[in-house]
């Protein structure tokens, strides 16, 4: 294991695992154990997420495995993490691990994270983005979630009340503290006019290869108290499919999984594998 200074002088540690080209994973390398594990299978989720990707993967690639999201939520950085922040946390983790040249898997907000690294690096191979679309992004849509989410670190009230995307998220207890909930508002409002179609043409003229993957049902709808908007993370891929492919994108939808659904890496690797072997050898 490896330590690495992030942009706010804390330190993370990182994982490297396998030999061949690089890849940037921002995943929980340790598998989750004990009551904590079963609240993430009651939720769908699968304890031991990130080693199953690691595994997948390291008998092919050096596969540096670093749980950036568990590191935040940690060690919040409510008026530091901006898009500029996040490429930098994720070439120090390059530097940190010795790879100069890397792809980059991320998923959900992580994906996000991995977009801005691909417009601020020339160091990337190739970028693969699950659970949040290239273009078409609702920055909007989360910005209002997120601060709504700080509104209720700061005054919580009793359950959140959410619909759609799989999950039954209308029991559940609101526990983010004010700074971990502020630190994601200044990342969205970093990206309110950020032109996400502009992004993927200028990836496309440098040539990355680039990957999305998303479930077909891949939508969360919040009651008023938590932004009364509809976080679409499905729709805008399959509406700019044909858009994406023009650009080189390879594009998979799959069908009838929600957010934690099309996370998981039986669903991941058969796609992912694939397409770094066809891209990085």
């Amino acid at each position: 294991m490896t330590e690495v200074q992030l942009h706010d002088g804390n330190r993370m540690t990182i994982e490297v695992h396998g030999h061949g080209p690089a890849v940037l994973l921002p995943v929980n390398p340790v598998p989750v154990e004990g009551a904590q594990a079963d609240e993430l299978r009651r939720w769908g989720a699968d304890p031991a997420l990130g080693r199953n990707l690691v595994d997948g993967l390291a008998d092919g690639y050096r596969v540096v495995a670093f749980d950036y999201e568990g590191h935040v939520l940690g060690t919040p950085k409510p008026d530091t993490l901006t898009p500029d922040a996040l490429a930098a946390d994720l070439l120090a983790v390059a530097d940190a691990a010795g790879v100069e040249r890397f792809a980059y898997y991320g998923y959900s907000w992580l994906a996000v994270a991995g977009l801005q690294l691909a417009l601020r690096t020339d160091r990337i191979t190739g970028l693969a983005m699950g659970g949040y679309p290239p273009v078409g992004g609702p920055y909007a849509a989360m910005l209002k979630v997120t601060a709504a989410a700080h509104a209720a670190a700061i005054d919580p009230q009793p359950a959140a009340a959410v619909t759609g995307g799989g999950d039954d998220w209308s029991t559940a207890e609101f526990t983010m503290s004010e700074a971990q909930t502020r630190q994601f508002v200044t990342l969205y409002e970093a990206l309110r006019d950020f032109d996400d179609r502009a992004a993927t043409a200028e990836l496309a003229r440098r040539a990355v290869p680039g990957l999305c993957l998303v479930g077909s049902a891949d939508a969360i709808t919040y009651e008023e108290r938590w932004g009364g908007v509809t976080v679409d993370l499905a729709g805008p891929v399959v509406a700019a499919r044909a858009e994406l492919e023009a650009l080189g994108w390879d594009v998979t939808v799959f069908d009838g999984l929600d957010h934690m659904g099309a996370m998981q890496t039986v669903n991941v690797l058969p796609v992912l594998r694939p397409w770094l072997d066809r891209h990085l050898r």
